[in-house]
Order: C-alpha cells, then sequence, then structure tokens
C-alpha cells in the first residue's frame, strides 16, 4: 500500500487520451462538477488519474465515486485501494454499500448493473452531479456488440454504448469509447511507478460463469489470434448500426406524428396506424413505447401485441385486445391506443 500523504506528480498524459477527455467535457457548462465512477481496476483508475489533472487545470469539481457491491472477500480491501488514489490524487471519495439481489431473475450480472447505476444516481444526487464518467474502451464496446449480437439485439442493440447518453436523468460520458485498453494501462503503469500504488483485480473479469469472463477467457483468445483486429471492426459496427438508429428514429418520429397522437394521455390513432406498412407499424410502436418509458417488451411479446392491434376492431373494443407488460396494459379506447398503469 502506498504512502497516502500528499498528493502525486502530474503524470504524462499522453495525448490523444487528453483530448478525448477534454471534448467530452466540453458538452458540459464550465465549473459544472462531474464524477468518476471508480471500481479500482486499471480502466477507471486511468481515467480517475487523467480527470484529476484536466479537472484541477480547468478549475472543474471532481468526485469519485466507489460502488461497493460485496459479492467478493476482496471487496472492502478494494475499498482501501480506492481511498489511497482519491487521497494521493486530492480527490473527494464517496463510497456506497449495495446489496445484489441473487433472484431478481436477471442474473448476477444484470442484478449488479442495476444495484450500480442505482447508487451512482444517490451518490450524484447528493453531490449535486449532473454528469458521470465512465472508463469504457475500444475492447469494451467490442465486447458489447458481440454479446448483444449473441442474445439476438436489434439495431439498438447493436449500437452499444454511446459515448454521451442519459440515465434516469443523469448524464454519463465514456470519453474513452475509441481507444485502445493499452494506453489506459500505460497511464496506470507510469502512475505505479511513480507512487507505488496499484489498481485492484476484479476475479470476474475473467471467470467463466460470467457472461464477459467467459467471453474473455473462451472467446477473445481466438478472436485476438485469427481476427487480430476485431475490437476496430465492432467498434465500427456499433458506430454504423448508431447511425442507422439517427435515421430509424428520424421516420419513425414522424410516423408518430402522422397518428395525431395525443399529448395529454399520449394515445395514437389506430386506423392511422394501421395504414403504415408492417415494418413501419412495428418501428413506431417500439418508438412510441419508449418515449413512453416502458422497458422494451421481447421479440415475442411485440409480435404478439403487433397481431392483436392488427386485428383488432376497428373502433377498439376493450374487450377485444388484452395485453400487459409489467406495470403497465395497453388498451384502446375509441379507436385511441393508449398505455394505463395496471390495478
Amino acid at each position: 500500500m502506498p504512502d497516502p500523504g500528499g498528493q502525486a506528480r502530474a503524470v504524462a498524459l499522453d495525448p490523444a487520451l487528453s483530448r478525448a477527455l477534454s471534448d467530452s467535457l466540453l458538452a458540459l457548462p464550465a465549473g459544472a462538477p462531474v464524477a468518476v465512477s471508480l471500481s479500482g481496476g486499471a480502466d477507471s483508475a486511468a481515467l480517475a488519474i487523467a480527470a484529476s489533472q484536466l479537472c484541477r487545470l480547468t478549475k472543474r469539481p471532481l468526485y469519485f465515486f466507489h460502488v461497493h457491491h460485496g459479492l467478493f472477500a476482496q471487496a472492502d480491501a478494494w475499498v482501501e485501494q480506492v481511498r489511497a488514489l482519491a487521497r494521493l490524487l486530492d480527490v473527494a471519495l464517496e463510497v456506497y454499500e449495495v446489496h445484489v439481489a441473487q433472484d431478481s431473475g436477471m442474473g448476477i450480472e444484470g442484478a449488479a448493473r442495476q444495484a450500480r447505476y442505482a447508487a451512482l444516481e444517490r451518490m450524484s444526487d447528493t453531490c449535486q452531479v449532473q454528469a458521470l464518467l465512465l472508463a469504457h474502451h475500444r475492447q469494451d464496446q467490442a465486447e458489447t456488440v458481440l454479446l448483444r449480437l449473441l442474445r439476438g439485439a436489434g439495431v439498438h442493440g447493436l449500437a452499444a454504448m454511446q459515448p454521451d447518453t442519459q440515465r434516469n436523468g443523469l448524464r454519463l460520458l465514456r470519453p474513452w469509447l475509441d481507444t485502445d485498453r493499452t494506453e489506459l494501462l500505460a497511464l496506470v503503469e507510469q502512475f505505479t511507478q511513480m507512487t507505488g500504488w496499484v489498481p485492484v483485480s476484479d476475479p470476474s473479469n475473467t471467470d467463466p460463469h460470467y457472461a464477459r469472463g467467459a467471453l474473455r477467457a473462451g472467446m477473445v483468445p481466438v478472436l485476438q489470434t485469427y481476427w487480430p483486429a476485431w475490437q476496430q471492426t465492432l467498434a465500427r459496427h456499433a458506430r454504423q448500426a448508431s447511425e442507422a438508429i439517427e435515421v430509424l428514429d428520424e421516420v419513425a418520429r414522424n410516423d408518430l406524428a402522422s397518428l395525431d397522437p395525443d399529448q395529454g394521455d399520449g394515445s395514437f390513432c389506430l386506423k392511422r396506424w394501421r395504414e403504415l406498412s408492417a415494418a413501419r407499424q412495428a418501428m413506431v410502436l417500439r418508438y412510441w413505447l419508449q418515449e413512453q418509458g416502458v422497458a422494451m417488451p421481447g421479440d415475442r411479446r411485440l409480435a404478439d401485441l403487433l397481431r392483436q392491434l392488427r386485428q383488432l376492431h376497428a373502433l377498439g373494443h376493450d374487450r377485444d385486445l388484452l395485453w400487459q407488460h409489467g406495470q403497465v396494459e395497453l388498451r384502446c379506447r375509441q379507436g385511441r391506443v393508449l398505455l394505463a398503469t395496471r390495478q
């Protein structure tokens, strides 16, 4: 464990890393506080080191947020490592301990992700932070594309992670999505040589019991051997899918506007919807559900809804439509399709 007293000397930031981070922060108002999601691993440590130097130069308030999942015996030791890094960088640290539900139906990875983001949102509220920096890089992006492809994700899923997005009012910034991980590791290695601080190692990263761990342990070595440019290729697919989504959303938005939408109850005209082609019916329905804040149903559930809407009586009598999804149900009244909270 390094001596936590005093502030570490500045490391020499790679110009490309510094530029990408600076460009990401330009999206925020001057002086607006920002936080780094800091697990203590090499990737997030690199972002913490770079952000601390850049924010100090620009006089932007910075916080480190660490989520204690309690899933591994080393979790308490990781907190101490993160505290040591925060002291070396002279940055305020917030630690939030969560309980990860084992029987949520989402799997341990999904439950941990949900708990982590909920904790990050709470810490952001406490510190009045509206933007959070995440250290995802090109390999993370490529792995996400591959995992979503294997899970049957559509175009939206293949777009994977975005450099600037919103989650429950919190802005998520990923400045290094197109950065090779070796650049992050080189930065941390330089910091380690200067201070003696070393990043933590999360065993789940290569544990085949976890989807991403299985991918890294079994598939990545093969991909690296036979398709050495696989990361760049899949990251390019993500960018292209993101561009395609912009076009599709524009079409869906225009289609929804043509369905006589009601700004009060969010409903739309069933008759006009039926005049669209089958593909555009499905697309605008997905867009409408997304705009209503409804979790996207799977392909089978969506196909069932489309079938019921297409077979519905022209006036849309309630007795002809029975579709429930989570806490909402879809109804049709006097030819208007709308959502209601389940009783």
